[in-house]
């Protein structure tokens, strides 16, 4: 790591300042990616495997508790009032969702103490505040973790762009909204025009990083799908929207009569899903969705396949960084998160065993079990960028996750006994 003279004497005087707090930063060179541990009372920020700062923090007191998982900083402001509690001042805010949970300067006691924010001492909180940009990671736990290194070969590593158009003839993508229409995303190429025995130079415009969002799909996932292939078989369920509306259900009962499926109570039985998707020619119904968020705004969505489906992913969070297009490399840095997930939905997703033994549903685990089209793959690999992330889970987007913001999980710790 590099430092600056400016930064090595801006080390000494936070450090002398914020000496009672015990509260040390410095500068980094890359995405920052910052953790709380509940437990601890604590806040580390990481630049890769090189811790750059820490303090002491005072998350949510009992019956306002600090909610755990991955998030990111939405929103920066210098001074802030609470819209919750009485106009409270939070200055250095830096919002973590649109319902209410922050970083924040305040009161710092040895214990929880706050509404669900995270405290920051004095001093240090403007410090943070200076270091941070949004977008930056924040992962919230109960014991304390840290990144490691991950290496696998489903990790995304990446590409030159190409400039045929033709990287997705074969890959179905929707948009990242139902209404929108699916525009390209391209990453610039310019070529320095040479002079005279001069070398060409290939210029590459790097484009924001992607949040990319590997999980279950829903049953909205599958209805789009379903009324997709009725629509190619000559069936009428109207525009896929995912929607169960009379006239999707009309054509799968069309569909049902047609090829002899047995009838259920269920409308989109496995049985008929079956039946549809050889009728297609695809095979089997695909058990994932891949999605996509660049900028706070949803990207595009596709489908994906997940091995022994019976079986948890568990909740994973990987970061790029050190992202070299022209060498086809990246560093990636990530940790698995405790994630307990209730009985009821284990039986909704079709879950028998879950993640619950750590040393077994490794991030290495999960990504081993997921299948990803080539064309898809091509696509992300000629988009991604220094600071781009992987989350991995079971359960689909949490109510958090919404206009301007990233793939923000929410994660539930196993009960205590």
């Amino acid at each position: 790591m590099r430092f600056k003279w400016s930064t090595m004497f801006q080390r000494f005087v936070l450090a002398f300042s914020l000496s009672l707090m015990t509260s040390t930063a410095l500068a980094a060179d890359g995405p920052l990616q910052i953790y709380v541990s509940k437990a601890d009372q604590t806040l580390t920020v990481y630049d890769g495997d090189v811790v750059v700062a820490t303090s002491k923090v005072s998350t949510g007191k009992p019956g306002h508790t600090t909610p755990s998982g991955i998030f990111s900083i939405l929103e920066k402001r210098k001074y802030h009032e609470s819209n919750l509690y009485s106009n409270a001042p939070m200055p250095f805010m830096q919002r973590l969702t649109w319902s209410g949970i922050a970083l924040h300067e305040g009161k710092v006691p040895n214990h929880p103490a706050s509404h669900g924010c995270v405290r920051l001492p004095n001093g240090f909180a403007k410090t943070l505040f200076q270091m941070t940009e949004r977008g930056a990671h924040v992962i919230i736990t109960d014991d304390p973790v840290a990144p490691r290194p991950m290496t696998h070969a489903n990790l995304f590593t990446p590409r030159l762009p190409v400039d045929d158009g033709g990287l997705l003839s074969d890959v179905e993508l929707r948009p990242g909204r139902v209404e929108a229409a699916l525009k390209p995303v391209e990453v610039a190429m310019n070529s320095v025009p040479p002079r005279s025995g001069a070398e060409v130079k290939l210029v590459i415009e790097e484009p924001p990083p992607l949040r990319i969002l590997i999980t279950r799909r829903t049953q909205r996932d599958v209805a789009m799908d379903v009324q997709r292939l009725l629509n190619q078989l000559g069936f009428d369920p109207g525009i896929p929207d995912g929607l169960l509306g009379t006239r999707t259900i009309a054509a799968i009962k069309d569909f049902k009569e047609k090829h002899a499926v047995a009838k259920d109570g269920e409308i989109l039985s496995k049985p008929f899903l079956a039946a549809l998707y050889i009728e297609a020619g695809e095979d089997h119904p695909p058990m994932g969705q891949l999605m996509i968020r660049q900028k706070f705004q949803p990207l595009f969505s596709a489908a994906i396949d997940i091995k022994e489906p019976e079986k948890a992913l568990g909740t994973h969070f990987l970061e790029a960084t050190a992202v070299d297009r022209f060498k086809r490399k990246a560093d990636w840095r990530g940790v698995t998160l405790d994630d307990h997930l209730a009985a009821s939905t284990q039986e909704r997703l079709g879950i028998t065993e879950p993640a619950d033994d750590p040393a077994i549903f490794t991030a290495e685990a999960a990504l081993s079990r997921i299948v990803i089209p080539d064309e898809l793959r091509a696509r992300i690999e000629t988009m991604l960028s220094e600071g781009s992330s992987i989350t991995i889970q079971d359960t689909g987007l949490g109510p958090e996750t919404g206009d301007g913001t990233d793939f923000i999980t929410v994660t539930r710790s196993k009960p205590r006994v």
